[in-house]
């Protein structure tokens, strides 16, 4: 395996490490106050409204992991299967990340929306162009 694609490889891993961080910190707001008789089960089973703000903005920023990251994942995925992962991959799914990381801590912390929606459409266009990036290359890579 070459050393750009242990690096995509990496990449990914963090991704998924935001993920996890998210989902932990969220349950750290949340499971407590349930156990503790603060929340009753009744009124989590459908909507998140009766828990505290900051366990709202987690629990949004966690359904987020699964909305613009599954297209990178299978952008990742996608690279590393035609076996041929280069630089600008690896930096692109940098950056996409490195903004995954900015957005979700603008998203847990101030929520400044209008910040938050820049970091958000930052890392869509990275996805774009990883993704133009991808198929291009299928594209014109010479038939077998």
């Amino acid at each position: 395996m070459s050393l750009v694609e242990k690096l995509l490889i990496l990449i990914v891993a963090a991704q998924v490490l935001l993920t996890l961080m998210i989902l932990v910190w969220m349950g750290m707001e949340r499971v407590p106050r349930v156990a503790r008789g603060e929340i009753a089960v009744a009124d989590i089973a459908v909507t998140r409204d009766a828990y505290p703000l900051r366990a709202r903005l987690l629990s949004n920023n966690f359904d987020n992991q699964f909305q613009l990251p599954v297209l990178f994942y299978m952008a990742a995925l996608l690279s590393l299967w035609m076996g041929s992962t280069g630089w600008v991959e690896v930096v692109l799914a940098g950056l996409f990340v490195g903004l995954r990381y900015v957005h979700a801590g603008v998203h847990v912390t101030t929520n400044h929306v209008f910040r938050r929606f820049s970091v958000y459409f930052a890392g869509l266009v990275v996805l774009g162009l990883l993704w133009l990036w991808l198929v291009l290359r299928i594209l014109l890579a010479p038939s077998i």
